[in-house]
């Protein structure tokens, strides 16, 4: 179950990480050594497109945006930075404002500020001076609003680990992401076929302007990748060698230090490794501060495997008798076997249960297409079709996600959703086309290979859905606040998404507080009778069953 509060609060927390003021942080400044200093100028032509010599930003009609760009790293970011200004500080105005509406200027929050402090000390030393100084280049083009929190080079900096600490942070599920690599009988044209959920959630408009980058370094190879403003680490993205990379959080404790975000890790494989052996290479040179699978997918391999990376652990996840890999968010190899963390991820979380749903597939339906696989992405029923209740997080799709994306690495394409959701149409590109020779037009999409979007989105459970989750948001208030709430308005909350769980554990709760405890005891019991989230969440509510029991 997704409490809001404690969502807001690991954000907070995200954001006050980034402006702790270690001294020898402050003083960094990366070597731009033989770098290009130009500051790029940008032609807005409308709207929805900005040109620069070494790039462009465009809208596609699906709302996604498109950039490109190449050059040293300080250009990249340079470029990156100036197309994208608008996009890059609304991005951290929706994270950082947090920091302002939870912790206002005062005792508390210089309090916390202190603590943090050592935190952060050292991020960037682990951080590759060519990151740097593309982090810097696209910083100077921040908002001046949060300079409160830090310098814009120091707030882009720790944002990297962000995907990191919303994970770490207490046991949330800021981060559910689930995978699928199948190749040989499992993939319809024998060839490797991956796709992807990110479901990273930071409030609806953290997913609003979602970019498609695609960028031409001076080293290494030209990449593509799902990300926003303001960000250059990767968490979803391909190559032009073929060569994929996804990010499936892990079961983590608390980091006593900051060290490689994840993303950053991500990012310098998907730059510089060719193949697997490559890319574990790479991996094992990386000390990290949270626990991650990292999918690679290579076309040259013709196969994925799973790099599982904690601070004090390694391995690799290799399916040699086999042609489909699973991943969700706990390890599968024999290095993590013993590891107490991930054998509770494994009894409490949901991950085991979105692990068997894609096993389930992968033993009734036959070959997969790109098509078939986007269907997988945005399923939202349980095993066997149970219903789940939408939004609950035992399903492939929880209604949440950042994007759904799908690769075909030895073909060079990839398919990328749109809004909302996963559930708009996934716009096709040919890395091939894109990385032969520089763009001589401004939409990268290949409009023939269009997935059309979901016919759900017509429906009326989904406008049902879409209400539900303002509702319930409110109702969780009207609980918090002890407000008086009718019995109609319960009925209708709960009729607009009735299989759901949580509806009517939240009018359990409500009931219990206003010590109607006949009325909480019905209702905590139906919640049972529905597919209940986490153990956790299901010892709640016998807990609270229990209590009203000693009444």
């Amino acid at each position: 179950m997704r409490n809001w509060s404690n969502y807001t609060l690991i954000l907070m927390v995200c954001c006050l990480l980034l402006s702790c003021g270690i001294r020898k942080g402050l003083n960094d400044v990366p070597d731009f050594t033989g770098m290009d200093s130009t500051v790029p100028k940008v032609e807005i032509v409308n709207d929805s497109l900005r040109i620069t010599k070494r790039g462009f930003l465009s809208k596609n009609k699906q709302q996604l945006w498109e950039l490109y760009v190449s050059g040293d790293p300080y250009q990249v970011g340079l470029n990156t930075g100036a197309l994208t200004a608008e996009l890059y500080q609304k991005q951290e105005t929706v994270f950082f404002s947090k920091v302002e509406e939870f912790v206002p200027a005062g005792f508390k929050q210089k309090l916390l500020i202190r603590a943090l402090k050592y935190y952060n000390r050292d991020l960037y030393k682990y951080i590759p001076n060519e990151y740097k100084v593309e982090i810097y280049g696209i910083s100077k083009y921040a908002t001046t609003h949060f300079d409160f929190l830090g310098s814009s080079y120091q707030r882009n900096l720790y944002l990297h680990g962000a995907h990191d600490i919303g994970h770490a942070f207490q046991d949330l599920a800021l981060v559910g992401c689930t995978s699928l690599a199948v190749w040989g009988d499992n993939s319809a044209d024998g060839e490797l076929l991956i796709g992807r959920n990110f479901d990273f959630y930071a409030g609806d408009e953290f997913a609003e302007n979602k970019i498609i980058a695609f960028v031409r370094p001076e080293q290494g190879n030209a990449f593509m990748s799902v990300t926003w403003g303001g960000m250059i680490g990767i968490v979803s993205g391909m190559n032009e060698k073929g060569l994929t990379v996804t990010l499936n959080a892990g079961k983590s404790s608390i980091p006593l230090k900051a060290k490689t975000p994840i993303s950053v890790v991500a990012r310098e494989i998907l730059q510089y490794a060719d193949n697997i052996e490559q890319a574990i290479k790479i991996a094992k040179t990386k000390k990290v501060f949270v626990s991650e699978s990292i999918m690679i997918g290579s076309a040259e391999d013709r196969k994925a495997v799973l790099i599982e990376i904690a601070p004090k652990n390694f391995g690799v996840y290799d399916v040699a008798n086999s042609s489909a890999l699973i991943c969700s968010n706990h390890f599968q190899g024999e290095a993590f076997k013993a590891d107490k963390r991930n054998q509770k991820q494994i009894e409490e979380s949901h991950s085991q249960y979105r692990w068997d749903k894609v096993n389930e597939y992968i033993n009734n339906s036959e070959a997969l297409t790109p098509q078939k696989m986007v269907d997988i992405l945005r399923d939202t029923k349980g095993l066997n079709g149970k219903e789940l209740g939408y939004g609950n997080e035992k399903a492939l799709n929880q209604l949440l996600a950042h994007h759904g994306i799908v690769f075909q690495p030895e073909k060079r394409l990839v398919w990328v959703s749109s809004n909302p959701y996963q559930l708009g149409e996934f716009v096709g590109y040919d890395l091939t086309k894109i990385f032969s020779d520089e763009p001589t037009v401004y939409h990268l999409g290949v409009d023939s290979l269009t997935i059309a979007k979901d016919k759900f989105i017509k429906t009326k459970a989904f406008k049902d859905y879409e209400r539900y989750r303002v509702e319930d948001r409110i109702f969780q208030k009207r609980i918090e606040d002890r407000e008086e709430v009718s019995q109609e308005y319960i009925v209708m909350y709960q009729q607009l998404n009735p299989d759901y769980w949580v509806v009517y554990y939240r009018a359990g709760l409500y009931y219990l507080k206003n010590k109607q405890y006949a009325k909480a005891r019905e209702q905590f019991n139906l919640a049972l009778t529905k597919e209940v989230t986490t153990l956790p969440a299901e010892k709640r509510i016998r807990k609270y069953l229990k209590k009203i029991r000693n009444k």
